[in-house]
């Protein structure tokens, strides 16, 4: 952010919220005017949401902290900012402006006659219920509801009743407004009263939260004019707008600034069966000669920026077990432009990048188990390492530094060459082949063969973890500026040392700065050359590694939420208690607080389901529940991401229990009965079906419809540039002859023009179909949609 106001000095924070509704926080930016947040959040949308919206926040010690001002971007036009950064000016936060949630309503005119005769039209509001409304302080609001009808010369309004602490309240509530039709509708109506023109007439529904004794406050409005329901009876779900007044204020002071790179995707996934013929064309790419010709390179081809090819056709690859095959064949086709075996793998080419994606997928939970432990430390309780003389603060010993940063290496770099036995089987088979094709390249170079891994593990994968941990999942924030420089002089050292298992001797004189020259004489020793290799070796080996019964659990998960108390309290209801959660390979603890003993564990093995809990069974969002031998532990997390991201870490750790449920009890069990299906016996068979209760991969969980999905919405937003392809795999296929100047076909790689020309039509003709099944899909939900429904 920038030029924020008030113009002093400072501390900011960031929050990302899905309408009202806070998904995350970045860390507070000490005393400043202009804070660098540098925080990236990567995140599944578990919800409908009509704003995105990021808010900037004055820490305050003692009061309540302060919102100087908001970006908010409505879901529709997410799509106008994406894959670009931004600065947007921050508007003031006004409470009308401040919504969320939607009203389901039903309305109809009658016909009445009169006493006298005449005919008159009787409205009819049936407002049934709500759904999604915002917290209020961190709680559950108090809704009602004013309905309204309002004219040119009337303005009648009628109320709810407050129902208590809830976000999805049921009204079930019907209102009567008379409605008088213009005298042209009719013959000369009696009324005394000057006729209405039905066409200025609107119906309002305004939401609020019941404040008791302060302030009632706004939650949302939907207005619907009454000549849209003839004579119908009409029913739809509207979702809350703001005031029309709620986004301008008096203020017209600059606020300041935010800087933002959102990367926004949505797919509509159309059933299994049409995604087939997509699907296989994509997995064969490894059998395609040359590979070059097959769909999955053409893919890398014609997209602009690579990257938003590769993660779906990786993920979709790696789903179907054909990812290795792929990724030699590439390579090949890499190394046959490779001149010098140092420049081996180094450029971004389609097979390091699906290499760097591959790792990053399959080697989360790798990197936390080898990592995490040391990179904490450096984290919490870091010690100087700076050994440039420039940056040398006063007071600092660059000697002392030197020792503090070889301690933090060593440590390291131990670390990595002890932790072959945790590499995956995958990242092993990736390794292995890139290592035999580099040794068949090279055939007189007998150190290519590691240079070939190396270059990945240690400079695309260890390296890149240690100077960004958050982005890896390693720690929550971005580290401040000084363990920054530490993460960063510690990469460097591990690269140059990951490097040496493939130099028969090391340069002290190829360093640029001298005082990395120093550093590195203490690790002039055969020993750390030796550790490399055996780690090269011990990774890109086919055998099979049996994992070490004594070996660490992965921590996967752990966070603050909150549970419901297992025990009675003294006055015999059970409460809500804020702890510690931690989730590992082996089991699932709470804690008092982080560090402390855990209160209660569960062993992976025993968890029978992890299933959402209705939000009925006490009146909170974001619950869900995780089914044991004993009674079901009852969870609240903080907003609707956090839980889904629970959710599924539980379930993905535990879907090859044996015992795994197959239905459950969507809610819980009080005063005797299920609150679900009434069933009066606390060990009943559960009424709804578990939704994941087939064992599935346990390390990945890959939606292979999505990323088809994804692939297909490629294609198309690229289709000019296939016709491109097309039209210069025509023109060599015509004219063999050599090229005289450069054209837009130099970009492309074209070994074989008739087989890449024969894949480019089956591309177009299947994106052709699919482009078919989603217009009739589109046809068939615009004509089902409602006036006002989402």
């Amino acid at each position: 952010a920038k030029h924020l106001v008030p113009n002093k000095m400072r501390d900011f924070f960031c929050t990302i919220n899905l309408d009202q509704e806070e998904v995350f926080r970045t860390q507070v930016v000490e005393k400043s005017l202009s804070p660098y947040f540098g925080e990236e959040f990567y995140f599944e949308i578990p919800r409908t949401f009509q704003w995105l919206s990021f808010y900037i926040y004055d820490k305050s010690v003692l009061q309540k902290d302060l919102r100087i001002g908001k970006v908010s971007i409505k879901k529709e036009d997410l799509c106008n900012y994406t894959g670009k950064e931004n600065w947007f000016m921050l508007q003031p936060v006004d409470s009308n402006s401040e919504v969320q949630g939607k009203v389901h309503l039903e309305l109809k005119l009658n016909e009445l006659i009169t006493d006298n005769g005449s005919v008159c039209q009787q409205l009819v509001v049936h407002i049934k219920e709500c759904h999604g409304l915002p917290l209020i302080n961190g709680q559950n609001c108090d809704p009602y509801a004013t309905v309204s009808l309002v004219g040119p010369s009337r303005n009648d309004q009628k109320k709810t009743k407050v129902k208590k602490k809830t976000s999805n309240p049921q009204f079930n509530e019907t209102f009567y407004f008379e409605v008088t039709r213009s005298s042209s509708y009719t013959k000369k109506s009696q009324f005394q009263v000057e006729e209405e023109d039905i066409e200025k007439l609107e119906v309002r529904v305004d939401l609020w939260n019941n404040g008791n004794l302060v302030q009632d406050v706004f939650l949302g409005e939907i207005k619907v004019p009454v000549k849209v329901l003839r004579n119908d009876s009409f029913q739809a779900w509207y979702l809350l707008q703001p005031r029309e007044n709620g986004n301008k204020s008096s203020k017209t002071d600059d606020l300041g600034s935010l800087r933002l790179n959102i990367c926004y995707t949505e797919d509509c996934v159309l059933p299994s069966e049409y995604y087939t013929s997509l699907r296989n064309l994509l997995l064969k790419s490894s059998d395609v000669q040359p590979i070059s010709a097959s769909a999955a390179y053409i893919l890398s081809e014609v997209c602009r920026d690579k990257y938003d090819a590769i993660l779906p056709l990786v993920r979709l690859l790696l789903h179907h077990h054909k990812l290795v095959p792929f990724v030699a064949a590439v390579a090949e086709l890499d190394l046959k432009d490779t001149q010098e075996a140092n420049t081996i793998f180094r450029g971004n080419s389609l097979a390091t990048r699906c290499v760097d994606e591959m790792m990053k997928i399959v080697g989360k939970h790798y990197l936390k188990v080898t990592l995490k432990p040391v990179i904490d430390e450096i984290c919490e309780s870091p010690k100087p390492c700076e050994i440039d003389p420039i940056k040398l603060k006063e007071g600092e010993n660059g000697e002392n530094n030197m020792e503090n940063l070889r301690y933090y290496v060593d440590k390291v770099f131990s670390e990595i060459v002890r932790s072959s036995i945790s590499c995956p089987t995958l990242m092993c088979d990736v390794f292995y082949s890139l290592r035999h094709l580099a040794a068949k390249r090279f055939p007189n170079d007998p150190h290519v063969q590691y240079s070939a891994v190396s270059s990945f593990v240690f400079l695309r994968f260890f390296a890149v973890a240690v100077v960004s941990p958050h982005t890896f999942h390693l720690r929550p924030h971005h580290p401040d500026a000084q363990t920054s420089r530490t993460l960063t002089l510690i990469s460097k050292a591990i690269q140059t040392l990951g490097s040496w298992g493939s130099l028969t001797k090391s340069k002290l004189s190829s360093f640029k700065e001298t005082f990395m020259c120093e550093f590195f004489k203490a690790f002039q020793e055969e020993k750390f050359t030796e550790s490399v290799k055996k780690f090269l070796d011990d990774v890109s080996s086919t055998e099979s590694k049996e994992p070490s019964g004594l070996s660490e659990p992965v921590h996967l998960k752990e966070g603050e939420m909150y549970k419901r108390a297992q025990g009675r309290t003294r006055i015999g209801k059970k409460n809500f208690k804020k702890r510690w959660f931690c989730l590992t390979s082996r089991e699932f603890t709470y804690h008092k607080q982080q560090d402390k003993e855990p209160i209660f564990t569960i062993p992976i093995k025993n968890i029978l389901a992890v299933e959402k809990l209705d939000e009925n069974s006490f009146n909170k969002k974001n619950m869900f529940q995780v089914l044991h031998g004993e009674k079901p532990l009852y969870i609240q997390a903080n907003n609707c991401v956090e839980a889904s991201e629970w959710i599924e870490a539980l379930c993905r750790v535990t879907r090859c229990n044996q015992k795994r449920l197959s239905f459950y009890h969507p809610s819980a069990f009080l005063n005797g009965n299920w609150l679900c299906c009434k069933a009066t016996l606390e060990n009943t068979v559960g009424c709804a079906r578990c939704t994941a209760d087939v064992p599935a991969d346990t390390q990945i969980e890959i939606d292979g419809d999505r990323e088809t999905e994804r692939i297909y919405s490629l294609f198309t937003i690229n289709m000019s540039r296939l016709q491109k392809l097309e039209e210069a795999c025509g023109s060599i296929a015509v004219y063999q002859g050599p090229r005289k100047e450069p054209d837009d076909y130099s970009n492309f790689t074209i070994e074989d023009s008739v087989a890449t020309f024969h894949t480019l039509k089956q591309i177009t003709d299947t994106v052709e179909k699919l482009n078919e099944s989603h217009e009739k899909y589109r046809k068939k939900r615009s004509s089902s949609a409602k006036y006002g429904s989402e």
